[in-house]
């Protein structure tokens, strides 16, 4: 109710007037709509930039967009961070104001004119990247003004600096499946992608897997996504990028995105695992956040898909243990793909049943049927119970053959 007091686990409280009524979390950049609500700045340019046309809190439909900085507020809010510095709480920063359109035009006839000075152009090209990191309103704005168009010109026509700059001003921006059809289907592009995966500079590698990335997860054609997974350095590039230390996360982040959109293409399943992708996704499993660990262990259970894959997982020591412990951890996604890959390697491997079951798959298994998981991952565990079942102890579990109907008991002791 308004005006309550609402915990955080840090101890301390976020007067309720104070948190965005969207994300329900402190807001950083309050800004008010036409109905009088105040909702952070990028909360409420998500909901508008989905196809929303109304306010959330009074369902009234928004007759005009503009976001109006609420100035009183945020000071409010930065002086209650202030007075709760004891608690570990964070000054919010002062908002920037958005970019001057008439700036960004500037910037990018800078940018993309073959008359103008190199330094020059580098120069446009690293402001309209601060811009763009800025906001989610100054990357609309630029986006407004062809500029994918631009640079997409630049990155494949250009001098090498210019290039890789280009490119890591391209990658803020989502391309359309037009886009992206092109590009999969220019081999000389692909390739050249594929070379700057193994540039010196860590950024451009990461810029050009997440170029791959937007470019394989945006084209449609089965045959065209397979073009591309194709190319024989793209592989050992994307998986190397996995192998940086987690001090460098955005190399982790686009790493896993860019195998897992390379992955889903069957026929290249071989080059990922020849490339060394599930000794790395092991090893990577624990430092991944909870999407990128979805994306992970769905890679895992496609690439166990395959003998080589599951011969590959089955010969490092910390898969089987590992995927035991992701069992109703995570999230219901990971669960699913953790039994899924743990049924796949038993049904291959004796040693991996024995693992398992040492690892206490039982247990997880039977906590499993019982969840809210998803149908298919409790079709899994079904299917790895019945497999393991002459591996349990005899007093573990009674009347096994009910348990196609449901009926587990379980022994305790």
């Amino acid at each position: 109710m308004p005006g309550s007091l609402e915990p955080l686990d840090l101890g301390v409280h976020i007067p309720y007037h104070f948190r965005c009524p969207i994300s329900l979390e402190l807001m950083r950049d309050p800004v008010t709509v036409c109905t009088g609500q105040t909702y952070d700045r990028a909360s409420i340019e998500s909901w508008v930039g989905t196809g929303n046309t109304t306010c959330p809190v009074t369902r009234a439909t928004l007759t005009d967009f503009t976001l109006i900085p609420n100035h009183t507020l945020r000071r409010l809010i930065q002086e209650w961070c202030v007075a709760n510095r004891a608690f570990g709480v964070e000054r919010i920063p002062t908002p920037k104001q958005p970019a001057d359109p008439a700036l960004v035009r500037s910037l990018l006839n800078q940018t993309s004119s073959a008359s103008a000075p190199t330094h020059l152009r580098l120069s446009s090209l690293r402001r309209l990247g601060q811009l763009a990191r800025d906001s989610n309103t100054n990357r609309s704005l630029i986006a407004s003004h062809n500029v994918r168009q631009i640079l997409l010109s630049i990155v494949f026509n250009a001098s090498d600096e210019l290039s890789r700059e280009s490119l890591a001003l391209l990658v803020l921006f989502p391309l359309g499946e037009s886009e992206c059809a092109a590009l999969a289907s220019d081999s000389e592009k692909i390739n050249y992608l594929a070379r700057l995966l193994s540039h010196d500079s860590l950024d451009v590698r990461v810029n050009s897997a997440a170029l791959i990335e937007i470019v394989v997860a945006g084209t449609h054609s089965l045959e065209l996504r397979a073009q591309v997974s194709n190319v024989g350095e793209i592989y050992d590039g994307v998986v190397d990028l996995l192998r940086n230390p987690i001090l460098y996360p955005r190399a982790l982040k686009v790493g896993i995105k860019a195998l897992f959109a390379l992955c889903l293409v069957k026929q290249t399943w071989q080059k990922a695992v020849a490339a060394g992708a599930p000794a790395v996704l092991v090893d990577r499993l624990a430092d991944f956040e909870k999407c990128d660990a979805e994306r992970a262990l769905a890679t895992v259970e496609l690439l166990c898909g395959i003998p080589a894959g599951c011969a590959a997982f089955a010969g490092h020591a910390l898969t089987v243990p590992m995927l035991v412990k992701i069992i109703l951890k995570i999230s219901h996604r990971t669960t699913e793909y953790a039994a899924g890959a743990l049924l796949s390697l038993c049904s291959e491997s004796e040693r991996c049943q024995r693992e398992a079951v040492a690892a206490g798959v039982l247990t997880q298994l039977l906590l499993l049927v019982q969840s809210d998981c998803t149908e298919r991952a409790k079709r899994k565990a079904q299917m790895l119970l019945k497999l393991l079942q002459d591996s349990w102890p005899q007093d573990s579990i009674e009347n096994f053959d009910d348990f196609a109907c449901g009926q587990v008991v379980v022994v305790l002791f």
